[in-house]
């Protein structure tokens, strides 16, 4: 009885040894937060666009000061459930209802310098190339009286 209880306890053991050596076993969401910025979204900000134009390139601002209403800033946080955080911050300074000046951790581009993180991607569609039904194809055409569908 002595010998069957160490067991247990002895196999007990070794099953909760084995559950703990995996980190990944509880599922953790990814939590986004604020408002997404993207290089491109900053790229097609340029001095001068007014209030409502900038608005519709990045959204509205995360926080907007009550005491200094001449600066808008946009918030952006990403936590994947395992990995790395990422933070991106951009503030934009007005005057007189003209945008100013961009500061952050996402700068605007050169002009005819492609974004950083911006890539181009070709899509070939081949052309459509008719295939001749099969002899099963063939046969089930022949009993239900059809014609196999043209393209």
């Amino acid at each position: 009885m002595k010998k069957l209880l160490i067991i247990i306890t002895c196999f007990a053991s070794l099953s909760l040894a084995a559950c703990s050596s995996r980190p990944h076993l509880v599922h953790k969401i990814d939590i986004q937060q604020g408002n997404v910025v993207t290089q491109e979204m900053v790229d097609r900000l340029a001095p001068g666009m007014s209030r409502a134009q900038v608005q519709f390139v990045m959204g509205s601002p995360m926080v907007v000061d009550t005491f200094h209403q001449e600066r808008w800033d946009y918030i952006y946080r990403f936590k994947p459930g395992y990995g790395e955080s990422q933070h991106d911050h951009v503030s934009l300074y007005f005057e007189e209802d003209a945008l100013v000046r961009i500061s952050g951790s996402i700068q605007p581009g050169e002009a005819g310098e492609p974004a950083a993180g911006s890539r181009q991607t070709t899509v070939v569609v081949p052309p459509y190339e008719r295939v001749e039904p099969g002899l099963l194809n063939r046969f089930w055409h022949w009993i239900t009286f059809r014609k196999p569908e043209e393209p």
